[in-house]
């Protein structure tokens, strides 16, 4: 009983830590709340000193083919913030991390990303910031979101690259 148990466990870690023929080592202090049919990982990420909202990091994996082109993405996820009612600008950039194609944005201002899918209007939260990867493999593209309030998310900017910079194809 107890080793079975004890499988079970190394089980969930390792769905949760890799994923679509790639692995990742989440940093220090970042507990995975579990997964869920479109997400892989899921790391809530404590407010920092003046914040007063948590953020989250979440990993999403679709499938081959699924969840939309990079670029599709990238837009949504630029068009959830706006500055003075306008769009945020956003910096993106093409990277490579252990031969992997990825690109990166960066984003802030009023998020409106928080409504859920029955809501009628989003609901805009001022101060948020997006950190967000999508990382392409032919197991299946890997997206990630970093988000929540702006101090918090620079607080773990590090910890943030420090994930994406541990993915790297399954079996190495």
């Amino acid at each position: 009983m107890r080793s079975s148990l004890l499988l079970i466990l190394c089980s969930a870690t390792l769905f949760a830590e890799s994923v679509g023929g790639l692995k990742w080592t989440p940093p220090a202090g970042w507990k995975s709340s579990g997964s869920t049919s479109m997400r892989a990982a899921t790391y809530p990420v404590p407010a920092a000193p003046g914040d007063h909202d948590s953020a989250e990091c979440a990993v999403y994996f679709f499938g081959v083919g699924q969840g939309g082109s990079v670029q599709a993405n990238i837009d949504r996820w630029e068009g959830q913030f706006k500055i003075a009612g306008k769009a945020a600008p956003a910096k993106v950039t093409k990277i490579t991390i252990h031969g992997l194609p990825v690109t990166t944005i960066d984003v802030s201002g009023e998020y409106s990303g928080m409504a859920g899918p029955t809501a009628t209007a989003p609901v805009l939260v001022s101060g948020y910031r997006l950190l967000g990867a999508i990382i392409e493999s032919p197991g299946g593209n890997v997206f990630i979101k970093f988000t929540g309030p702006a101090k918090t998310i620079a607080a773990n900017q590090p910890k943030f690259q420090q994930l994406l910079d541990s993915f790297e194809k399954a079996g190495k």
